[in-house]
């Protein structure tokens, strides 16, 4: 087992794939979708739009680096309607990219860490009244980047859908190619 795979077991991650940050699609489309708050966010965080500038500078954000590690983690739910199994699950999901991001840290020196719908660090974001209080752990959120999770998630060559009763929730590492290189190469300890 590589030094890769040891960090996204110990984390949970249930599966993950490479990609070219070149083949994913930004969306101002997929903005909109903030814009117009379907997920109650907007305006509220550092992690999300407006605070995280246009499409376009989270996409020039994102495509400094050439590779972006997706990975997911797919939660169970009691029914379709589970909206506290899905919660908890979101809560979960961000706790898993806080390891993921802890494990990365010393061994790669430059990297963005994006994950599904924003931070929840703080129970009150300062946005926008005073900066961020963790800024070095707070995630920008993917749909927020511009970024349709489905289609990542293809790319990808991993599951968007994980079956029925089931949530699935995404993040993303954007990072080198050497950096990541390393960590394949490298076997875990």
């Amino acid at each position: 087992m590589n030094q890769l795979q040891q960090i996204l077991e110990r984390a949970g991650v249930t599966q993950y794939g490479i990609i070219d940050t070149k083949d994913i699609h930004f969306s101002q489309e997929v903005r909109h979708m903030c814009e117009v708050n379907t997920c109650r966010q907007y305006g509220k965080t550092w992690c999300c739009p407006p605070a995280l500038g246009t499409v376009e500078e989270c996409q020039a954000r994102i495509c400094q680096y050439d590779r972006m590690l997706v990975f997911n983690v797919k939660y169970d739910l009691e029914d379709s309607f589970d909206f506290e199994g899905m919660q908890e699950g979101m809560a979960r999901f961000k706790e898993t990219c806080r390891e993921i991001d802890a494990a990365f840290k010393p061994l790669i020196e430059r990297y963005l860490m994006v994950a599904n719908e924003g931070c929840g660090l703080c129970k009150e974001c300062t946005y926008p009244n005073a900066p961020c209080r963790f800024p070095d752990k707070a995630h920008g959120s993917l749909e927020g980047y511009g970024i349709f999770v489905n289609e990542l998630a293809g790319t990808a060559g991993i599951n968007y859908i994980n079956g029925a009763n089931t949530v699935t929730y995404f993040g993303g590492l954007a990072c080198d190619s050497a950096a990541l290189q390393r960590l394949l190469d490298t076997e875990a300890v």
